[in-house]
Parts: structure tokens; sequence; C-alpha cells
């Protein structure tokens, strides 16, 4: 079952990090960046919010998974 969330996580992590901006308009700009959801920085910000919470998930059940196996 860890195994699976660890999974599921980590291709989250994958896609959410996929979404982002970088020089350029990135992905993120498909899915809201004209003003859609109240502006791209709200977008943006709700973005790496989401990431930094996947990003954590994903490590912490790495650890246990390392503890248990």
């Amino acid at each position: 079952m860890l195994v699976g969330l660890d999974t599921i996580l980590g291709v989250g992590l994958l896609l959410l990090v996929f979404l982002h901006s970088g020089k350029d308009a990135g992905l993120s700009m498909t899915f809201g960046g004209s003003g859609s959801f109240g502006g791209s920085g709200v977008v943006q910000k709700n973005l790496d919010r989401l990431t930094v919470g996947f990003a954590v998930a994903f490590f912490m059940t790495t650890i246990a998974l390392a503890y248990i196996i």
C-alpha cells in the first residue's frame, strides 16, 4: 500500500513540476495564464504550494519505505 502511495505521489510531483513556468511561459500558462483563475500570480502561488506539499509527502513516504524494507 505504501509503495502504491509513493508511486502516485512521485508521478503527481513529476506532473506538477512540468506545469511550472520557466523563463518562457511554461505549461502553467495553458491552465490559467490569461487571468481566467484570478490572475497568473494566484495560479502560480497555488501551484507552488501544491508542489511543495507533494514533495514533502513524497519525501516522507520514501523515507518510511526505506525503514520498512
